[in-house]
């Protein structure tokens, strides 16, 4: 039985994320991705981010069991076993050694509640050395207004979908960053009207 997902949407923006990546993030360390999801973003990116190591985590179930097979159809020494994770607690714990200097989250503060993005600041303000990098990749707003017809039609059906879900004010996920010691350090333009916003803690 083959437990691997698919998500149509990583064969497409895997590479543009990955350029980026392979720009900003730290030279060394563990990279812990919140909300992995099919796990197919961290078989394509561990190889290619070495000696970096790469942490998937999530909170479903259905999703781990995915990653741990893509992880075993595609094996790396630097993608390591996935850890559950549900990012609105705020805590994580780990038994690695190796400090995580990074922490990606690809397409997931739009369709959670806020309080999964709060949560994620806050376990980037306990984790992350000073000078570690946040990565946050989806759409935006930018000043309150939606930057593509075609964001404004997604948003809209993310919140028929739950209320609670939706496109982020980018100055509202700044603004709450900057609380947490992460200082708003790059602004990508992505493909299909998606941005790479990175925060790197300051202290």
């Amino acid at each position: 039985m083959d437990d691997r997902r698919y998500a149509p949407a990583t064969l497409r923006n895997r590479q543009a994320i990955l350029e980026v990546l392979q720009q900003f993030l730290p030279p060394q360390g563990v990279v812990l991705e919140v909300a992995s999801g099919t796990g197919e973003h961290g078989v394509f990116f561990a190889p290619q981010l070495a000696p970096r190591s790469w942490l998937p985590s999530d909170m479903s179930r259905e999703a781990l069991t995915s990653i741990r097979a893509w992880r075993q159809h595609m094996p790396c020494p630097f993608l390591l076993e996935p850890i559950e994770l549900d990012i609105r607690s705020g805590n994580l714990a780990h038994p690695l050694k190796e400090k995580i200097t990074a922490i990606v989250n690809i397409n997931m503060i739009h369709i959670a509640p806020w309080s999964a993005c709060e949560g994620l600041m806050t376990t980037a303000q306990k984790i992350l050395p000073s000078g570690g990098i946040l990565y946050l990749y989806g759409p935006f707003r930018r000043g309150g207004n939606h930057t593509a017809p075609s964001n404004a039609a997604f948003d809209q059906s993310l919140q028929q979908q739950n209320p609670d879900w939706g496109v982020r004010n980018l100055e509202d996920v700044s603004d709450l960053a900057a609380r947490h010691q992460l200082s708003l350090a790059e602004i990508v333009e992505m493909p299909a009207n998606n941005l790479s916003v990175l925060f790197k803690k300051v202290a």
